[in-house]
């Protein structure tokens, strides 16, 4: 294999136009597996392909590109960078945003490697390169900078070059380009800082999270959006969260809900402070969290009877998030009537709200009634099964109706509410008691498309496992539940396939 790469090698440097040359390189690189490649290239040199890059040929410069990263990737980072090092650094400066994520993705490859790491740290230019892809038009390849600078970080030296060089200084100039490349930068940083403790030290000390957190408070109302996008990120670790208590964040996040009701741009970050602090209620404490700022729950509650669309959708969302935990369920529970009437409006947008509303009204009502086998005790069924009263007059009817509705969107979401009560004693209670319902949960021919045969598998398969069903059921209902799991989700029964051929 090494000797016909050599003959296609020599053929492309022999010619002026090499097209037809460089697929059919392209085609025996692309025959053999990668592992099988390695031996075949690691002995050759590649200069004839680099040198083509430079042509004005977009189809040429494509094969190039093509043949080099099935090379590259065969070869080790360690030969890698000590064999192509400059011509790596030239594809960063190259004019074809292909050609330079090429370039981005090898030395991503490396930086992740201990021994290989080492050429790149003492290889200031390329590094520099690097940053300064960071502001390139085409976010491909801004994208493949910033994931090859944040590998780079996961190691101490890595770490030292970052932001203990004049690299720095360079982050910094690039960031004043404009908002966008500035917020790249942002990405970054949050990135890195949410690997480690000793990660975020750095980057606190650059004194770049300082300046993203003081973007919280800016004039404009739209990087004040991003920011809080990017806070949020931050929080997802336990020392985010941390770092930002510590700062008095959650405070000044708290205050920026109070004061949105004065500011008429407030609907373009308001939605992005609620998620802050729905997110960070799920990883720490829904209890903590409602009872320490008491107005984001009250905003959310308000949110859900807002007539603008996309403030309902982003409460109903953290409403279901809350409410997916035991605890959140309780806090719920506690505020009374307030969320009487936001779940009675839940279920209004569930029954005739615009689709998506309706979809997202389902999602989260599932998400309020599911109990965990584990967490049913007496108080706790008794709340779920309250909630599911509080749906309609007729919840079963109301659900059912929903699931037949030619939405396939629809028909899932109705299947998940079944689906959360279906390991309840009282859910299965109602299911037994209401007409045709197991023979339409039985029934194969309801909902045609993968995710709503998904959806009733599912449906059926928390009805077997419930350890109060045969029971409640009856056993002929268990055992034909239990035949329909056997089947699995796509099953289609014989009878069904010859009366339709025969339809046919």
């Amino acid at each position: 294999m090494a000797s016909s790469i050599q003959c296609l090698l020599e053929e492309i440097s022999g010619v002026e136009d090499p097209i037809e040359e460089l697929q059919s390189l392209k085609t025996a690189l692309f025959s053999i597996p990668v592992s099988a490649l390695r031996d075949s290239v690691s002995g050759q040199r590649f200069d004839v392909i680099f040198s083509l890059l430079s042509s004005n040929e977009r189809e040429q410069v494509e094969l190039c590109v093509d043949i080099l990263e099935r090379i590259l990737m065969a070869l080790s980072p360690v030969h890698l960078v000590q064999n192509y090092r400059a011509e790596l650094q030239g594809g960063l400066t190259h004019p074809n945003e292909m050609v330079k994520t090429l370039a981005l993705t090898q030395i991503g490859r490396v930086v992740e490697h201990p021994d290989a790491v080492t050429e790149i740290l003492s290889n200031h230019g390329i590094l520099q390169a690097v940053i300064l892809s960071i502001g390139e038009e085409k976010m491909a390849v801004a994208k493949q900078a910033i994931q090859s600078l944040s590998k780079l970080s996961h190691s101490k030296p890595g770490l030292d070059k970052l932001f203990h060089s004049d690299l720095l200084k360079v982050m910094k100039d690039v960031m004043a380009r404009s908002d966008i490349i500035r917020y790249r930068i942002y990405e970054l940083v949050i990135e890195i800082s949410s690997a480690s403790p000793i990660s975020l030290g750095y980057c606190a000390s650059s004194g770049l999270i300082s300046q993203l957190l003081s973007e919280l408070t800016g004039d404009d109302v739209l990087i004040r959006a991003t920011a809080i996008e990017m806070v949020t990120t931050l929080a997802h670790s336990q020392h985010g969260r941390q770092y930002l208590a510590q700062q008095g964040i959650m405070d000044k996040i708290s205050n920026m809900i109070r004061g949105a009701d004065t500011d008429p741009f407030s609907s373009l970050y308001l939605p992005g402070l609620v998620k802050f602090f729905g997110n960070l209620a799920i990883m720490d404490s829904p209890q903590q969290v409602c009872e320490s700022y008491p107005a984001f729950q009250n905003k959310v509650f308000e949110m859900a009877l807002d007539p603008d669309p996309v403030m309902m959708g982003v409460a109903l969302d953290t409403l279901g998030l809350l409410g997916s935990t035991v605890e959140g369920k309780q806090v719920l529970q506690k505020t009374g009537e307030k969320f009487k009437a936001v779940f009675s409006r839940m279920s209004q947008l569930a029954s005739s709200g615009a689709t998506e509303l309706r979809v997202r009204s389902l999602e989260a009502i599932s998400q309020l009634l599911t109990l965990q086998p584990e967490h049913q005790t007496e108080d706790l069924l008794a709340l779920t099964e309250s909630w599911f009263h509080l749906l309609s007059n007729q919840p079963m009817d109301m659900i059912c109706n929903i699931s037949t509705q030619p939405f396939p969107e629809l028909h899932c979401g109705a299947l998940q509410i079944f689906t959360a009560i279906a390991t309840q004693p009282w859910g299965q209670k109602l299911m037994i008691n209401t007409p045709g319902f197991m023979e339409f949960v039985l029934d194969r021919s309801t909902g045609q498309t993968k995710d709503a045969k998904d959806a009733k598998f599912e449906l059926v398969g928390s009805l077997v496992g419930s350890s109060t069903a045969a029971e409640i059921l009856g056993s002929q209902h268990y055992i034909r539940l239990k035949s329909y799991l056997k089947e699995g989700p796509y099953y289609v029964s014989a009878v069904a396939a010859v009366s339709t051929e025969g339809a046919d």
